[in-house]
């Protein structure tokens, strides 16, 4: 009997009915208060039979078809668009115990255990609690780099304020990476720089599987304004002033956009209204553009200027974003989002270690801007 469930951190899908080897399904919307896209089931029970999945709410299916993983949502691939028929894939199964599905390739807290475990001993590294969640989750900070409070300069990297916007993850690991590495890079880093990283600006959402995009009452991303209705906004309003101390110089916010079309399929800086500000992402830009290794591409010229398509005032009108309040710190150049897409940059398909190889260069780009920021 095929059985089809998202009991395990990160889950979510609607089972509504299997009919023998057809099974519909629909995402679990919970508090978000439009359509949206995340999901994430296994099924078992399911060897040898070849098996069609259709999604009966709206078309949820990415841009590389679903990710796939056979180890519990540790390693993912792209199982391919010739899968995909409209709003459904199918599936060949092996002997396979359980076989993990996703329009992406999830990360959750057991990942970033995995990753830290491999620094355990590192004096550059501090894994500390920023607060609980409401559900009594501890929401972890890391500061890495020059940590004996005599760095030249700071800098503050947040991702997963909406919690299904997951190759952020894989991008931080890339940059801790280097930052902890034995290469010149790293080593500049250790010397000069303080690193304050939240991995899961969302924690509750991402372990629940929720959507968190336009989340009820108020997103994670509109909660920098008045009094926070989240616990880990609020615990970075509180502890952001203090720890700067003026030397805080670049805030970046790491996000996905939406699953497919255009700009989105494109890693971008989405631009403040802020003249100043907008020309310190150009610069920033112009650097990461010019400086890096990696394969997926970066060019300036698809960066969102203010104005432009969703990038508006109306978009705004909820609450105040990440960027928007890191930009009024005190000494803060450049308070940016970067939107990294989920299955394609351009016509090449992401990968987890992809993501991680564009961590590196966004360290090397950070480097670069921090050494000419007056």
């Amino acid at each position: 009997m095929i059985r089809v469930d998202c009991d395990f951190p990160g889950g979510n899908i609607i089972v509504e009915r299997i009919d023998g080897d057809d099974v519909y399904v629909r995402q679990d919307l919970r508090d978000t208060d439009r359509d949206w896209f995340y999901w994430y089931f296994r099924v078992r029970g399911a060897a040898g039979r070849t098996v069609r999945f259709h999604f009966t709410a709206s078309n949820v299916i990415g841009t590389r078809g679903p990710g796939v993983s056979k180890d519990e949502g540790v390693t993912w691939r792209w199982l391919g668009c010739d899968a995909v028929d409209e709003q459904s894939f199918v599936y060949t199964f092996g002997n396979d115990a359980e076989v993990w599905f996703s329009f992406g390739m999830p990360y959750v807290q057991s990942g970033m255990e995995r990753f830290l475990t491999s620094y355990a001993d590192s004096d550059d590294l501090v894994v500390e609690t920023l607060c609980r969640t409401r559900k009594g989750r501890e929401v972890e900070v890391l500061r890495v780099g020059r940590l004996d409070g005599e760095a030249d300069l700071r800098v503050l990297i947040v991702a997963r304020h909406h919690c299904c916007e997951m190759m952020p993850a894989y991008v931080l690991e890339g940059l801790l990476a280097t930052i902890l590495g034995k290469g010149d890079l790293g080593g500049w880093f250790r010397k000069r720089i303080e690193c304050m990283v939240v991995p899961f600006m969302d924690k509750d959402g991402v372990e629940d599987g929720d959507q968190g995009k336009n989340r009820r009452p108020r997103d994670h991303n509109r909660d920098y304004v008045g009094e926070s209705v989240h616990v880990e906004p609020a615990a970075i309003r509180e502890k952001v002033p203090d720890w700067s101390a003026g030397k805080l110089k670049a805030a970046i916010d790491l996000h996905c956009p939406y699953i497919r079309g255009d700009r989105h399929e494109n890693i971008h800086l989405v631009g403040s209204e802020s003249e100043a500000c907008w020309q310190e992402q150009i610069r920033f830009s112009d650097i990461l553009e010019e400086t890096h290794t990696g394969d997926l591409p970066f060019r300036t010229e698809d960066n969102l200027p203010y104005g432009v398509a969703w990038n508006t005032a109306e978009n705004y009108a909820t609450g105040k974003s990440f960027g928007r309040w890191a930009g009024e710190l005190p000494g803060v150049r450049l308070a940016t989002a970067i939107e990294i897409p989920y299955a394609n940059v351009g016509e090449l398909d992401t990968s987890q270690d992809l993501a991680r190889a564009f961590g590196h260069d966004l360290a090397a780009a950070l480097r670069v801007y921090l050494e000419t920021t007056v």
